[in-house]
């Protein structure tokens, strides 16, 4: 390597030197130049530096110090240390143990393997944490357990966000079960500040494992991870050795975990910032602002339509969608991924944005409007971990009261194998019972197709719209004729007696309103159809700000209790 180095050093430095001068050159190439621990190449020092510690080449992440993470966060001038001063201990007098923490608090400049204190993130204020592998790979002894339950208890004082940088091998093997302890302690803690509605995100990075995964990690109210980090609770190397199997390429990486439901995004380590920021001040509060945006005349056709061309309409490719709804109508949202058991449904979006300045939950069953897109998005047909995913939201909205849209649009609940083996029934159930008594405002929206339990495990709330080409119904008509008439051809008849058409379901009540469609659903038209939509939430918002959490509870009960 400083062989290739040394041929670009210009020919006129190439005369003939002394040993020391050779010496002096070496290390001061070595001095500009670094190796990077995944690819290999040898990359400029100040080139890595300046691209947020990511390798030019591969871009593969290297490890950061914690005061290099510090200046990529925190606000500058902002942070205010606490807790450095806390003494060691040594539970077990451990032979060796007091010599090595002296020696890698010598080499590293750290008092311990996590930094806390309290600073601002694009003027947001926030309690930070942040562990460095460098000191015995951030495992957790007894003071990185005090120092973040001291952290995440006077955040709960304060009433501050808390962000966790994690980066752990897991337990401190010197301290024993001591150590073991610091995992229950954290997440006590953090229960408390849960408790008192307050936001704890976490970021995991490489790598994130033991008993740091099973406790503070993975608590986050939003879990975050840098790319391609190694997150899980037994290190590869041991559960291969333990189940005597090859593990499969990218097991326990960032996108793997991702793909199975535990993290909710994957943020670039450059983007961080941004996304912390925006995430507390999505979180920070907000009220209604008064819109200068006049409600759009939308004059209603006297055109007389069959049910089954209802249907039809509800079922066109070319409708507009909860995503095309969500961009239109609400501003800076931010989507939020995960069941935290299994899976990410793409039939079920959902994350927070803000409408006219005032924070809420917005969750959409989504549909494709290609093959390629309905095969990601399962023809909008979510599975039991959408649902668990749209009630995790919901119950996150909840705790920060936030009020909750739900965007419904689905032919109804996947039918499959894995859906049966996976709960299917229990998971729409579930959102059933938990949506009955959310202590926040709940409004759903019909806007293409209302499918079965599949739509009305997100259609129990305080009212329910209907737009006037959408459908709502126990059943296809397809498989209500099957079933009824032994005859799926006679569904152009079903659909009439179904009574499944949104001005049906507002003579029987099941329907509060019907937003009026006389020009189509189509992108052509999106921009009229979203301030349509932006100002009758609004209006939705506005009636629903001055009830109590109990009033609201037993009003939506007795709207279903009366039908």
């Amino acid at each position: 390597m400083l062989k290739d180095l040394w041929r670009k050093v210009p020919a006129a430095s190439r005369t003939k030197k002394s040993r020391r001068e050779k010496e002096d050159e070496t290390e001061f190439l070595q001095g500009l130049w670094t190796k990077c621990g995944i690819c290999g190449s040898p990359v400029y020092r100040d080139e890595v530096r300046a691209g947020g510690y990511i390798c030019p080449k591969c871009h593969g992440y290297f490890r950061l110090k914690a005061h290099q993470r510090l200046r990529m966060i925190a606000d500058k001038g902002s942070f205010e240390p606490w807790d450095e001063e806390l003494p060691e201990t040594d539970p077990l007098r451990f032979p060796g143990y007091r010599e090595k923490l002296a020696e890698t608090q010598e080499s590293t400049g750290l008092s311990e393997a996590v930094i806390t204190g309290k600073a601002k993130i694009h003027g947001q204020p926030a309690v930070l944490g942040i562990c460095d592998a460098r000191f015995l790979m951030a495992s957790m002894g007894s003071v990185v357990g005090e120092r973040i339950t001291r952290a995440v208890e006077r955040a709960t004082e304060e009433k501050l966000p808390v962000v966790l940088f994690c980066c752990s091998g897991g337990a401190r093997m010197q301290e024993g079960i001591v150590s073991l302890m610091q995992m229950a302690k954290t997440s006590a803690a953090l229960k408390r500040h849960s408790d008192a509605g307050l936001l704890y995100i976490s970021v995991l990075t490489d790598p994130t494992t033991g008993g740091v995964t099973a406790s503070f990690a993975m608590l986050g109210d939003i879990i975050l991870a840098e790319p391609n980090a190694l997150i899980g609770f037994a290190g590869p190397r041991v559960i291969e050795q333990t189940i005597k199997q090859k593990l499969p390429e990218g097991f326990q990486r960032s996108e793997f975990l991702l793909e199975h439901g535990f993290l909710d995004a994957i943020v670039e380590r450059p983007d961080l910032k941004n996304v912390l920021g925006d995430l507390l001040r999505l979180h920070a509060g907000g009220t209604l602002a008064e819109s200068e945006e006049r409600k759009p005349s939308l004059k209603r056709r006297k055109v007389k339509t069959t049910a089954w061309e209802i249907v039809e309409r509800s079922r066109d490719a070319g409708r507009l969608n909860a995503l095309d709804y969500i961009e239109g109508v609400f501003t800076d949202f931010t989507e939020l991924h995960g069941d935290r058991y299994a899976g990410d449904d793409g039939a079920i979006v959902g994350g927070i944005a803000l409408l006219d300045g005032l924070p809420v939950t917005v969750i959409g069953q989504q549909k494709g409007k290609n093959l390629k897109d309905n095969l990601v998005r399962n023809f909008g047909m979510p599975s039991p971990e959408g649902y668990r995913k749209a009630l995790r939201l919901m119950k996150q909205a909840e705790k920060f009261r936030r009020p909750v849209i739900c965007l419904v649009d689905t032919p109804g609940a996947f039918c499959g194998l894995t859906a049966e083996e996976r709960g299917q029934g229990r998971a729409i159930a579930e959102n059933l019972f938990e949506m009955a008594g959310l202590r926040t405002p709940v409004l759903s929206i019909v806007i293409g197709e209302g499918g079965s339990g599949g739509a009305l495990a997100m259609a129990l709330a305080d009212e329910v719209w209907m737009m006037e080409n959408a459908v709502y119904s126990v059943l296809s008509p397809e498989g209500f004729a099957s079933i009824l008439w032994k005859d799926s051809k006679r569904a152009v008849d079903a659909a009439e007696v179904m009574k499944m058409t949104a001005a049906d379901l507002k003579g029987l009540g099941i329907v509060e309103k019907i937003l009026p469609e006389e020009i189509p659903a189509s992108e052509e038209n999106r921009d009229i159809l979203c301030g349509m939509f932006r100002s009758e939430i609004r209006e939705f918002l506005r009636k629903y700000r001055g009830i109590s959490e109990e009033e609201l509870v037993e009003r939506r009960y007795q709207r279903f209790r009366a039908m």
